[in-house]
């Protein structure tokens, strides 16, 4: 067995080691068939997938296997064509679009490579975008916005521009904006893509302390082995299937990482900031 599994089982096998939580994804025999002129593409395969409360996953599987759908699916921004799914105990498969759009928007919060921030607006106004969606009150909208800045370590920059901040810090201001609408879940889809290796450590760093603290749940693709290792579970996608599901064992830890990582000096700063 591989230094790096403590448990690995095959896909629709049961998780040997499943925490005793309750669940808040369940896929229950998920197909996805897309179809292009005469030709059907079979994105998923029957997928059987469970994450628990307080679980991070990282989802892996190179370009065509199927994890962008399900990640779709699990998001409420895509249907399956057969099977079900479960989100936090409700049935989302067969949900009307406006209905999706509620689940989506109360449930799930979303993390991009892209940041997909509002160039002309603030840090905080990004924030607060999805509690204007959701009706929020505004003093109510200004109190969460301004904790999940703080919470991301951006308190002293709600009134910057997405143009005045650095990469790092736009994407800080995204995971702020997946939090402020207390989601079941955060969907991360490559949000180190566009990052150097410090300031993706340092993200990472807070997608474990809200998994930790807060016990939310996180599920994240990525393309990068070292960036799966800061989750404590990886599920691996191949030709629409789940090839293997396994717990990691050395598990990075982000937090000690940066604290062992030499100081950014000003001059470096400035030039990240630029």
């Amino acid at each position: 067995m591989e230094a790096t599994l403590q448990a690995e089982v095959v896909a629709g096998h049961p998780y040997e080691e499943r925490p005793k939580t309750k669940p808040i994804i369940q896929l229950e025999h998920i197909h996805k068939v897309y179809h292009t002129g005469d030709f059907e593409v079979h994105a998923l395969r029957g997928i059987t997938f469970t994450a628990h409360e307080g679980e991070f996953i990282a989802i892996m599987g190179a370009s065509g296997s199927g994890k962008s759908t399900m990640m779709n699916i699990i998001g409420c921004l895509d249907r399956p064509t057969k099977g079900r799914y479960l989100l936090d105990g409700v049935d989302v498969s067969k949900l009307s679009k406006d209905q999706l759009a509620d689940i989506r928007n109360r449930r799930v919060g979303f993390v991009f490579q892209g940041f997909n921030l509002l160039s002309r607006t603030s840090a905080l106004e990004n924030v607060e975008l999805p509690m204007l969606y959701a009706g929020i009150p505004t003093a109510e909208r200004l109190k969460r916005a301004r904790e999940a800045l703080a919470a991301v370590g951006l308190a002293d920059r709600e009134k910057n521009h997405p143009n005045q901040l650095s990469g790092g810090q736009q994407q800080r201001v995204a995971i702020a904006r997946a939090l402020v609408n207390r989601p079941a879940i955060i969907l991360a889809d490559e949000p180190t893509g566009n990052l150097d290796s410090r300031t993706s450590v340092e993200v990472m760093e807070i997608f474990q302390r809200l998994n930790e603290e807060r016990n939310l749940t996180i599920v994240l693709v990525t393309h990068e082995h070292d960036i799966a290792q800061y989750a404590k579970r990886v599920v691996v996608f191949k030709d629409g299937r789940i090839k293997r599901d396994y717990l990691v064992a050395d598990r990075r830890d982000a937090r000690t990482e940066l604290e062992q990582m030499p100081p950014i000096t000003d001059d470096e700063e400035e030039e990240e900031e630029l």
